[in-house]
């Protein structure tokens, strides 16, 4: 009987324990499904605002991405608050529990800060061709810890912003226009001169070339089995690459209708005399 009467002032104290208790948790569930759509909200505002005004895009996605962890993090403290815990004792929390996870994150504050000079240096920006730890691609966007990019093949490489920081980048799209060189070898029997105006001429007749600084055409080396000709040409950055192939294909064409030979390397095999 004795055990009996145990039992129900321990259900008695769960009972009034849950009555004090579901206020705070009703409200904590409410702020947090409320305090997720206004997040949501917000966000979306701040998308509409960015589409309305001429701002970088490296910056739009960026601060995107931090509103959005920071509204969060202001909504986990609301609902955790609220439940009772106190806000002194939550901020020692927070305290030891970012010193742990900043000592097993350090990677990604790394990321974070490596984000942070991309946004104030502005190495490259959205829309930039760059070439960075050994991907070539098309800045696609710029995170808090990441950078996409989109390659030739339209893959997504995506790069820790802690690396990409601190090593080495070929921005393509920093300066308007790209010099272009490209070596051509010919044969020791062939015409030094006649090879040389043909290539001008393959540049003077196409338009994406630019005539300043002029296209300029000398002889690089003497190799083993050619006379190496190099050609370099300036063209604007959105119509190098077609320029590039165009002068290509036009010098295999031009070369072999003026009788220039292109020597390929040969490899003679002598057999020795069965005796």
């Amino acid at each position: 009987m004795k055990q009996l009467e145990n039992y129900q002032e321990y259900i008695d104290k769960a009972v009034m324990w849950g009555i004090g208790v579901l206020p705070n948790l009703v409200m904590a569930i409410i702020i947090f499904f409320v305090g997720f759509w206004v997040i949501k909200f917000i966000n979306k505002m701040v998308r509409r605002f960015f589409a309305k005004k001429d701002y970088d895009e490296t910056l739009e996605s960026f601060l995107q991405s931090f509103i959005s962890i920071t509204l969060k993090a202001l909504l986990f403290v609301l609902v955790v608050t609220q439940l009772g815990v106190k806000t002194s004792s939550l901020v020692a929390i927070i305290g030891a529990a970012g010193l742990a996870i900043g000592l097993a994150l350090q990677g990604s504050l790394a990321n974070f800060a490596g984000g942070v000079l991309i946004l104030i240096f502005k190495p490259f920006k959205v829309g930039d061709f760059i070439s960075a730890q050994g991907i070539d691609g098309t800045v696609k966007e710029i995170s808090i810890f990441n950078t996409k990019l989109s390659t030739f093949g339209n893959q997504i490489a995506i790069l820790p912003n802690g690396q990409l920081s601190n090593g080495n980048i070929i921005n393509y799209n920093m300066e308007s226009t790209r010099r272009d060189k490209i070596d051509v070898g010919i044969g020791y029997g062939s015409n030094i001169k006649q090879a040389k105006e043909i290539l001008l001429e393959i540049c003077a007749e196409n338009p994406n070339i630019n005539t300043e600084p002029a296209p300029e055409v000398y002889v690089g080396a003497l190799g083993d089995s050619s006379v190496d000709l190099t050609l370099r040409f300036w063209a604007n950055n959105d119509v190098f690459w077609p320029a590039h192939f165009y002068v290509i294909e036009q010098t295999k064409l031009r070369f072999d209708a003026a009788g220039i030979e292109i020597p390929f390397p040969q490899r003679v095999m002598h057999q020795a005399a069965k005796g």
